[in-house]
């Protein structure tokens, strides 16, 4: 099998975040890395984030006892949003960045927490344990096709369609509050497909809507790269 290697350094990566929030994200992020005590470094905020990923998988899967776990979900969502986007922004900030220790470590952090939220949602009350393995196989499927066109073009691309991780710590904050007030109520589908609870309805939803975009975005990069490599034939 022909490897075809990178010609470019981690550290020329090219981020891509466009997400619906960012407006919003950007300048809060910015003030936070400023505002940061210099006791904290990156690696806290790794910490930082993993943990939150726990809380929100026990949450989710305590709330069997108490739809009250709802609320330290939730919470668990926007801890991991301070860990996970502040530690790489901290450390271009303070300019100490580790770009292969970085890569190679946040990405495997991220791999373990969103194995720890899905597993976690699909054993709350809530939604289905197949639904919740599904969105996790789609999850990661979108995760490996960032980490490929990073690897194969050095673009970080982790926005598609204005949606990113933000996004669905969003969703999910939102779906857990409707759920609390409202409770899940079983809601009929057309065509004689039957009853569906709301959670796995919105958890559904996502699921296809990862499908969908990652479907689209694997047949556009391969076009892109076969057009890169047929170019560079040409130019022999």
């Amino acid at each position: 099998m022909n490897e075809q290697k990178p010609d470019h350094d981690i550290s020329e990566h090219k981020r891509v975040n466009d997400i619906l929030l960012g407006p919003l994200e950007r300048p809060a992020i910015q003030w936070l890395v400023e505002h940061m005590p210099a006791w904290v470094t990156p690696d806290h905020l790794t910490v930082i984030g993993l943990i939150a990923a726990l809380v929100i998988g026990v949450s989710y899967w305590a709330t069997r006892y108490s739809p009250n776990y709802l609320w330290l979900a939730s919470f668990g969502f926007i801890l991991n949003w301070f860990g996970d986007s502040l530690d790489g922004n901290l450390a271009r900030y303070r300019k100490i960045e580790r770009p292969k220790y970085g890569f190679y470590v946040d990405h495997i952090v991220d791999t373990i927490s969103e194995i720890t939220i899905f597993l976690g949602l699909g054993l709350s009350q809530y939604v289905d344990f197949n639904l919740a393995v599904m969105g996790l196989i789609g999850y990661l499927c979108m995760t490996i096709q960032v980490y490929l066109t990073t690897n194969l073009r050095g673009v970080f691309k982790i926005s598609y369609g204005k949606l990113g991780p933000t996004e669905i710590r969003a969703i999910a904050i939102l779906a857990n509050t409707f759920i609390f007030f409202i409770g899940n109520p079983a809601i009929k589908l057309p065509f004689g497909v039957g009853e569906v609870g709301l959670y796995n309805l919105i958890v559904g939803t996502v699921v296809v809507l990862l499908y969908v975009i990652f479907m689209i975005t694997v047949f556009q990069e391969a076009r892109l790269l076969d057009k890169e490599d047929r170019m560079k034939w040409k130019s022999k």
